[in-house]
């Protein structure tokens, strides 16, 4: 029924400046200009004049077809009608936050179609009032990356599978939350009843790092748990199984790695194996070491954060000492299940004694 009355008007107008446009010598003048921001436009032909104003209305369609409503005046005689422009609206949803996220599974292929198709949805984004746009682009779309940046989105970041890109509409200072801004490393401590630390040598390290043997690190996965990534990580590099006890201390340092932060958490850990096979990808060699020749070598010496991390464990293992350990709790704020780590001293489980 709309579509059928937007034809029936556009049909009565299009016969009334036709009617008009014939007194006129020349057919070749015709334009017919439509602005998205409200302001008026004007049609004109020679000797004949339209002024027509518009206010954008919602889609009509489940196309996302944009129809316009528009006022107009010919030779002193007034008309209105419906302006049908052919160009789809992007499927899209809102967001909590008075955003946009389109959807990436539905973005058209051709890039010319991407363009206006982006130019109208931002344009009507804008009147509705939205603020930040989303925009997640999947490999397989890369051509329609130079489109969105043309039309002013940025890159937000980056994974295997996809470009995400963000464009601020509002005139104010833009409040999209930046890229993830830190990247997170464990180290295991692991030490067994003879007073020997599992230690390892890895193929690939700077030179100053040579013929250093260190504890077993490595990088938490996405949306993988400190306690369970050290444990991971241990086992992949050396064979050995362990089990978490306590977070012995972090470290904060920036500019690490592509100008990002780094947190790397020290972990204290249990073996419940003893036998130890090499990760031949990563490990040059592994072998379970006296504490005291670990703690000798000129590099750990020489260094004060080796230094301290090891005095720290060490305080650990003779119960001076209380690092952190792990309660998993459901807060009331997300409903999530969260994992919060804090010293356990009046613990009756706990083992650590520190005064």
């Amino acid at each position: 029924m709309e579509l059928k009355l937007v034809n029936s008007k556009l049909l009565s107008l299009s016969k009334l400046v036709g009617r008009e446009v014939k007194k006129s010598s020349s057919f070749l003048d015709t334009k017919l200009m439509f602005g998205l921001n409200g302001t008026h436009k004007f049609y004109s032909c020679r000797g004949v004049v339209l002024k027509a104003s518009y206010d954008a209305a919602s889609s009509i369609s489940k196309e996302n077809v944009i129809v316009d409503t528009f006022s107009c005046q010919i030779n002193g005689t007034n008309c209105s009608g419906l302006y049908l422009r052919d160009v789809r609206m992007l499927d899209a949803s809102d967001d909590e936050y008075g955003g946009v996220l389109i959807n990436p599974q539905t973005l058209p292929s051709n890039p010319n179609i991407f363009a206006s198709a982006l130019r109208a949805s931002l344009s009507h984004w804008k009147l509705k009032g939205k603020k930040g746009i989303w925009l997640k682009l999947p490999v397989e779309k890369c051509d329609l990356v130079p489109v969105a940046v043309r039309e002013g989105f940025q890159y937000h970041h980056a994974e295997r599978g996809y470009l995400m890109m963000t464009y601020w509409l509002p005139d104010d200072p833009c409040m999209l939350p930046s890229n993830a801004s830190h990247q997170v490393g464990v180290g295991g401590f692991v030490i067994n009843d003879k007073n020997e630390v599992l230690v390892v040598q890895e193929k690939h390290s700077v030179p100053a790092l040579s013929g250093l043997w260190k504890i077993p690190t490595g990088f938490i996965l996405e949306s993988e748990e400190i306690f369970t990534g050290v444990v991971r990580e241990v086992k992949e590099e050396t064979g050995i199984d362990t089990e978490f006890v306590e977070v012995i201390a972090f470290r904060h340092a920036h500019n690490v790695a592509f100008e990002k932060s780094d947190l790397f958490f020290v972990c204290l850990l249990r073996p419940l194996s003893t036998r130890i096979m090499v990760d031949d990808l990563e490990i040059q060699a592994a072998k379970w070491m006296p504490l005291v020749k670990f703690v000798e070598q000129p590099l750990v010496q020489a260094d004060s954060m080796f230094k301290k991390i090891i005095d720290i464990c060490i305080a650990r293992l003779g119960k001076r000492y209380c690092g952190l350990s792990v309660h998993q709790l459901v807060s009331t704020f997300d409903g999530k299940l969260s994992s919060l780590y804090f010293n356990t001293v009046e613990d009756s489980d706990s083992n650590c004694q520190a005064k």
